[in-house]
Order: structure tokens, then C-alpha cells, then sequence
């Protein structure tokens, strides 16, 4: 090729150099921005689930769950700590894992956690969910025959 002039006004005798450029500077800094802008939503929706926490039911532990997974994207030490808390404690971990797929299954994984809490909280003779579903299933089962 011939002389051409690079991004930065130099003239370059190849293609390859001037292919070999370094990407826009203006794409790292939207980088930059969109990565402090998760992290301060994020840290926005953990304040609010704070908030909320004391309310009735438990509203504010998904909502922290959420703020969690915000700061997680976007934070290289938040995600080192990920890692550390997946080895140690992976029962605990897996479900946000689940949440963080591209295409997250909610319902299953929202389920699971309430069988999990109900198994912890009630005793064998009080678990009303895995019966309640028991006979769901059975009840379709006998429909659909």
C-alpha cells in the first residue's frame, strides 16, 4: 500500500500497521462508565433492600440478592470473593449462579430455595410445599390419563 494517514495524523507505509491501531479511546471510557455506573446501581439496590428489610414478608433479601449480582458484574474484586465463596459454601452459591445465567430460570431456582428454607425452618410433619406439589402432580396426572 501506499502512504495513508493513521487515526492519529501519522502517515503509515502498511495496512497492517495501521490495522494494528489501538481501539477507540472513547470505547474504554464507555467501558468505564457503564462498569461504575452497575456498581453504583447496584450498591443503590443493596441500600434499598436494606431499607426494606425490616417490612413484613422477605422483600428486602431478594432485592440485596439483585444489588449483589449488580456489583458482581462489575466488580473485579467482588467477583475474586464469588469464587472464594463458591468453593467454600457451593449450596449457597449455586442459585446465584443460576441467576446470572443469560437466561435465567426464576422459577425453578425460587422453588428450589423455598423447598431448601422450608426444609430448614419446619419440621418432616409440616412441610406443606412438597406435599402441595405432590398432589398438583398427582392431580394433572389423573387429568391428563
Amino acid at each position: 500500500m501506499t502512504n495513508l494517514l493513521s487515526p492519529s495524523g501519522v502517515f503509515v507505509t502498511s495496512l497492517s500497521v495501521l490495522l494494528a491501531q489501538p481501539s477507540k479511546p472513547r470505547s474504554r471510557t464507555l467501558r468505564l462508565v457503564k462498569r461504575w455506573a452497575l456498581m453504583i446501581g447496584g450498591l443503590f439496590v443493596v441500600l434499598l433492600g436494606i431499607l426494606i428489610a425490616p417490612l413484613p414478608g422477605p422483600g428486602g433479601i431478594p432485592v440485596i440478592a439483585v444489588g449483589l449480582m449488580l456489583i458482581l458484574k462489575s466488580s473485579f474484586w467482588a467477583k475474586r470473593q464469588f469464587i472464594r465463596a463458591q468453593y467454600a459454601r457451593p449450596k449457597w452459591v449455586y442459585p446465584f449462579r443460576r441467576l446470572m445465567r443469560k437466561k435465567p430460570e426464576f422459577a425453578p431456582v425460587f422453588w428450589q430455595q423455598a423447598l431448601r428454607a422450608e426444609k430448614v425452618v419446619t419440621k418432616r410433619s409440616g412441610r406443606r410445599l412438597s406435599r402441595g406439589r405432590k398432589q398438583v402432580r398427582r392431580y394433572f396426572r389423573k387429568l391428563f390419563r
